[in-house]
């Protein structure tokens, strides 16, 4: 049996968060309210509730040479989804940020990219070379 994970965030508007992921990233809308939208990331539920301004301490970090935020959340895929993700999101003009290999060849090879959504939260998309190896040291 497969596990989906739930988080709830704050957002600044339901309508632009829930246009954002549905027409961006192609996730789908759950249920819904004047004050909150459930998406499905690929079989995930994220909660975004509407908030007053928000404020997130967001201190970098270096990993390989690349400053990574340390705040993101993310979803993993396979390396086909992967890549009709970034050319989707590439041709909608949107900014991409920090397309890279890391780890290469070594254990826990990874594509990925970051891209920030409608309430500045930095979403991250991650593509193993080999599955298996995501939790391995």
């Amino acid at each position: 049996m497969e596990t989906s994970f739930h988080m709830s965030l704050p957002c600044l508007s339901v309508k632009d968060t829930q246009d954002f992921y549905i027409n961006n990233i192609g996730a789908s809308a759950g249920r819904t309210s004047e004050n909150w939208v459930d998406i499905n990331l690929f079989g995930h539920q994220i909660t975004f509730i509407k908030a007053e301004k928000f404020n997130f301490n967001n201190p970098n970090y270096v990993f390989e040479g690349k400053i990574l935020p340390s705040f993101h959340f993310g979803v993993i895929v396979d390396v086909d989804n992967w890549k009709k993700i970034y050319t989707k999101l590439t041709k909608q003009a949107l900014e991409v940020v920090t397309k890279t290999t890391f780890l290469k060849e070594k254990t826990g090879e990874h594509l990925s990219f970051f891209i920030k959504d409608t309430n500045d939260y930095m979403l991250e998309f991650k593509s193993f070379k080999e599955p298996k190896d995501m939790f391995l040291a």
